[in-house]
């Protein structure tokens, strides 16, 4: 490689260096706007519904003078505008008051049950990624084909069945009729005794601390959640996995590969599905943040002890603190997923190296 090749190459690099360093800082501040757009919304909703904070804490009998007390002192009686930047700077540090359920800060509480909804929607987006992308990949290939139609099938029940109809079916014909899982919980009581959680993450938990038999009654309590929540993500995977594949096949490359004799394996796996990936991280990143948000009816239904639940349950105690607290985390982990992929895409996507 000759001097000038190198100095070219080194422009090239820093060039594209300086594009995503553009990028970043750009996701960076769409961000953050992004979530102070979320936390206006939350603060006014939880000022427009008619549950009087300072009640919600002390009671509805507690005395007039009481009351009071508790409006100056957590500045209820402020102009809004002034709560509403109290309310920024304790998001900002992780405050959210006091749940009124617990009596913990609601971060503290948030620590306790997000590592449940995160490990649940992790089991779930390995299934739906682990048999979406094959299954959209078959229907790209034999397109029109009953192959095609059938899993095109199995993606429009994903999308129109009601989540809480086919968790209460699956306990019904898996948990009540065959025993094959277990029903609503995490863990049974047995095992809570000689099962320490240390990360928050049951089945890891058990798998470091060698208990075995844990880490099985563990997986009899995740396997029907996770495999629903599996269920709808490979509906959506398997449907964008066959649309990004039926582009590529359609691509010269794809005509050039066969026009040189190679397998159809090694150009639909190798060749293929490679560029198909690109976008396809993306669209897994996307999958994982919506069913971390969207378990909610899965907890509710499975009594699955996660955020999901904790949420409903302070919802149904008009504990505002702690569904604020929780539609907040949800939200900024939704908006950090939705950035981090962006990012993913563009340092992937070698077709962004020369913008």
């Amino acid at each position: 490689m000759t001097t000038t090749d190198t100095q070219l190459e080194a422009r090239r690099s820093g060039a594209w260096a300086s594009s995503l360093a553009l990028a970043t800082g750009r996701f960076v501040l769409i961000g953050a706007i992004t979530f102070l757009g979320l936390l206006a919304v939350t603060f006014f909703i939880g000022r427009v519904i008619p549950i009087d904070p300072a009640l919600a804490i002390v009671g509805d009998r507690a005395p007039a003078h009481v009351v009071e007390r508790i409006r100056e002192e957590y500045g209820l009686n402020l102009p809004l505008y002034q709560q509403f930047v109290m309310y920024v700077k304790g998001a900002l540090q992780g405050d959210f008051g006091n749940s009124v359920l617990t009596s913990n800060p609601v971060m503290t509480d948030i620590r306790r049950v997000f590592p449940a909804t995160m490990e649940l929607a992790t089991f779930g987006t390995l299934l739906g990624t682990l048999f979406g992308v094959p299954l959209g990949v078959l229907a790209a290939v034999k397109r029109g084909s009953l192959i095609d139609q059938i899993v095109r099938l199995i993606g429009l029940i994903g999308y129109s069945m009601p989540i809480f109809w086919l968790g209460l079916l699956a306990l019904l014909v898996f948990y009540a009729k065959l025993g094959w899982t277990s029903g609503p919980g995490r863990i049974d009581v047995m095992y809570e005794y000689t099962f320490t959680p240390i990360t928050g993450f049951y089945l890891l938990d058990a798998v470091l601390q060698g208990n075995w038999d844990a880490f099985w009654n563990i997986f009899s309590f995740i396997i029907l959640p996770a495999s629903l929540l599996g269920y709808f993500s490979l509906a959506y995977i398997s449907r964008m996995t066959r649309s990004f594949m039926l582009n590529e096949l359609e691509q010269e490359y794809i005509v050039a590969a066969r026009a040189k004799g190679l397998s159809e394996t090694r150009i639909i796996w190798a060749h293929a599905l490679r560029n198909a990936a690109v976008p396809l991280v993306t669209v897994i990143a996307l999958s994982y943040a919506n069913l971390l948000e969207g378990s909610v009816l899965t907890e509710t239904v499975f009594s699955w002890p996660g955020l999901g639940m904790y949420i409903t349950n302070s919802l149904q105690n008009a504990d505002m603190n702690a569904v604020l607290g929780g539609t907040i985390i949800i939200g900024t982990v939704f908006i950090g997923i939705n950035l981090l992929s962006d990012l993913l895409y563009r340092a992937l996507d070698p077709r962004t190296r020369a913008r």
